[in-house]
Order: C-alpha cells, then structure tokens, then sequence
C-alpha cells in the first residue's frame, strides 16, 4: 500500500499527522540536509538509501523523514518503537521484511524511533540483517548517539543531526494548515489573527508536532465559545503551562547546566541568568541547580572570593524556606554574584592534584611527629615527639617544619591566581615560603 493512500480520511486523525508532508518539496526546515545537492537529498534520488540515525529535538520531522525516504525509493515502510516494542516486535519485522524480499523483490526501510531506549544487545540485534541488506535501517533519536548507541550500530549508519525548526519555519507550518481546506483547519472558518500566529510561533520552542497541536487546540477552544475568531485569552489558555524542551538526564539537560555552568566561569552575569531562567521554566529541580551552583562557587571562584561559596550556600536555604516562585530570586542572585566575582581554579587543581598523588603512591606512613599521642604507650613510642606547635613559634609559624609524609617529596598543589582574595593569599604563601628557606640554610 502506498503511503500515502487515504490521505482524505481524517476522521479521528490529529491535525499534526494529517499535515505530514507528501513530498520533499513540501517539506519544512532541515535545508542543511536537504536543499539541492545536500548528502541526504543525494542519498534519497540515488534510490538507493543508506543506512543512517535521525539525531534531533522532538517534533522536528524524524519519522516524516524516514516515510518520505521509504516512498520516494518505494520500499516498504515498517516502523517500531522502541519504547514499546521487544524482541518478538523486532523479530516480526525481520520477518515481514525477509518475505516482501523473497516473495516481492522488495526492499524495506526499517524505522525505529526512539532507538536509544535500546539496550546494546536489542541495538546488536539489527547488525546482521543491515550487513546481509534485509532491510536498511533508520533509527531515530533525541539523545546523543556517542553516548546512547552501540559503537557497531554507528559504524554501519551515517548520522544525519535535524535541527528545531527556527520561528519562521514554525510560521509556515501554521500558515499552511490554516489555509488547507482539505486536511488542515480553512473549513472551521475562525480567524487567527496574524500577531497570535507569531506569539505561537515563538512559543512552540522549534517543535513542528507541538505547534500543530496547539494550533488545533486553539482553534477547538475558540469553537466550542461559539467564536469565529481565536483572541489573546484564548491562545493564553492554550499555552498556560506549555513547558519548553527540557528533558532530565537528556541531551538538552546536560548542555544547558554546561551552557550555564560556563556562562559563570567565564563572567558573563547576564548569560548566566538567562540559562538560569531556562532551566527553571523547563522545570528542573531547583534543588540540582543549587548543588551545581555551589560547586561552581569552589570550582571557578574559589579563594578568589570566598563569599561566593556562602551566597551560593544561602541561596539554597533560602529557596528551601521559601519554595518557588519567591525562592527563585536568591538563586538568581546567587548565579549573578558568581558570574561577577573574581575567578579561580586554584584550589580546584591543587585538589585533583593531590589526589592524583594519593592514588598513586598509597598509603604511606604518616611521620612520628605528627602522629597524635593519646596513651602513654603512643608516648613511649614517640608519638609527636619533637611536634613543633605552630601557636609557640614567631609569628604563628614553625618555619622549616615539614607536613608531608616523610618517604614523599615536599609538594606544591596550591598556586594562588592574582586575582580577588587569592593576591593577598599568595603574598602570604610566599613570606612563609622565604621563611622556610632561611630555617633550612
């Protein structure tokens, strides 16, 4: 059956599926892959398709893309989720696309949306049946493919990366379905105005399937008012509540506390509330934000400005006595002191430097005269014998004395940046550093 058949029968069918393109040329965004002479357009009129990976943010024509594929290069279009389907769904279409091979001399394109909820064994499954050309396989996702698939899956597919569509694109979409009378929304006869058009635009947040459902929500709700018109109150309605693409522990998750995280390192207060800002309409955890923003208070500010680590610590109490949306503000206030204050990674480096050490020499021996001497068997055994207390000493400080293990080389971790704080830090180190030198001469 051709893809396409029945295209008229709308009964039932939402408007975001009645509106799929028919054909390459009516279909919206993606010019990277598929204007003139892109690899992807040359791979669809070769008729001879490749297997490959969709990787792009929901609603951005991933499974249109692999129908019109199939249809272009008329194969069979058989498609499986993988959030829903196991090994006897996989096995059926492996099945169905060995008889239409051996019964028809037809070709199938395999279609699996949401192919990193796969585990490597269900992802391993596929490589025998690509390699002896049962089928060619398409595998959609929303998740980074280095992390998600199989390094054997992408070594036999190309990944082709699908971006969200840009306002315009998102435009066009609601243009074209208001103006279908055929499979779109020209016959309810209700106005959207021209503004709401660009208000809903810019709201779906690069989501074509998004748009279109809200669209048809929009136009349902000022219908059932008996309405010939869609007001300011009514898309209001619509899109109270409309989060925009946020997924925890997903691709977008993870740049965007990376995107906040660096607008801070690299002191830039405005950028830093704005993924703030992102990051809590999307509904992430105020309470993950906070623990990331008081390590970035140690990491990145560090002894520079040590306030930074107790704002970003009270910023958390704060938000816990105060909740949303009124604790919001202190964590806010929090990410903006960070991004303006003075910056360094001292004490960052110095810890995994240390640390590194650690791990590599074991556990040697602490010496004698820093051993604590609790009974009188520890003092026999000279337990802190010979400890000079620093309280005793000129200045508070037992200059010459040595801190680390005895079998292990004095080391220097801490390199002080000249900048805030650690500039007068860093004259101190080197006073004492000087005192040291003319203890051992």
């Amino acid at each position: 059956m051709n893809l396409f058949d029945n295209i008229n029968d709308i009964s039932g069918r939402p408007l975001a599926d009645r509106m799929r393109p028919k054909s390459l040329d009516d279909y919206i965004g993606q010019k990277h892959l598929l204007a003139q002479g892109k690899p992807l357009r040359q791979a669809i009129a070769s008729g001879q398709p490749h297997s490959m990976i969709f990787w792009g943010p929901p609603g951005t024509g991933k499974t249109t893309l692999g129908k019109l594929i199939a249809g272009y290069c008329e194969m069979e279009f058989i498609t499986i989720s993988a959030v829903l389907a196991g090994v006897k769904e996989v096995r059926a279409a492996v099945t169905r696309a060995q008889q239409l091979q051996q019964e028809q001399g037809k070709r199938t394109l395999l279609f699996v949306d949401e192919v990193h909820r796969f585990n490597k064994s269900q992802q391993d499954a596929f490589l025998p049946y690509v390699e002896d050309g049962t089928f060619t396989f398409v595998g959609a996702t929303t998740e980074n493919p280095s992390f998600e698939l199989n390094n054997a899956l992408l070594s036999r597919a190309r990944v082709y990366v699908l971006q969200a569509l840009q306002p315009h694109d998102l435009r066009e979409i609601i243009d074209r379905a208001l103006a279908d009378s055929t499979l779109g929304l020209a016959d309810r006869g209700i106005t959207f105005p021209e503004k709401l058009r660009d208000e809903l635009a810019n709201t779906a947040d690069g989501d074509g399937r998004r748009v279109l459902n809200l669209l048809e929500i929009a136009i349902d709700l000022a219908d059932s008012k008996g309405q010939d018109y869609v007001d300011e109150h009514d898309l209001a309605e619509v899109l109270s509540g409309t989060l925009r693409r946020f997924d925890k522990g997903g691709e977008a998750f993870y740049d965007q506390i990376s995107a906040l995280h660096k607008s801070v390192r690299g002191s830039s207060p405005d950028a830093a509330l704005y993924w703030l800002c992102r990051m809590l309409d999307g509904g992430c955890d105020p309470i993950y934000l906070m623990r990331r923003i008081v390590r970035m208070a140690s990491e990145d500010i560090g002894n520079a400005d040590p306030r930074g680590l107790r704002i970003a610590l009270d910023a958390w109490e704060s938000f816990e006595k105060l909740g949303r949306p009124e604790g919001e503000l202190a964590i806010a206030q929090a990410v903006v002191y960070l991004a303006s204050a003075p910056k360094s990674n001292a004490v960052y480096t110095a810890f995994k430097a240390a640390m590194s050490d650690v791990k590599a020499m074991g556990s040697v021996e602490v010496p004698i005269h820093l051993r604590n001497a609790p009974t009188k068997l520890m003092s026999e055994l000279g337990y802190g014998k010979e400890y000079r207390y620093a309280h005793d000493e000129p200045d508070a400080y037992a200059a010459g004395e040595n801190y680390f293990p005895e079998a292990m080389p004095e080391r220097q971790y801490y390199h002080p940046v000249n900048r805030g704080l650690e500039i007068q830090i860093a004259d101190k180190l080197r006073r004492l550093k000087l005192l040291d030198q003319q203890a051992k001469k």
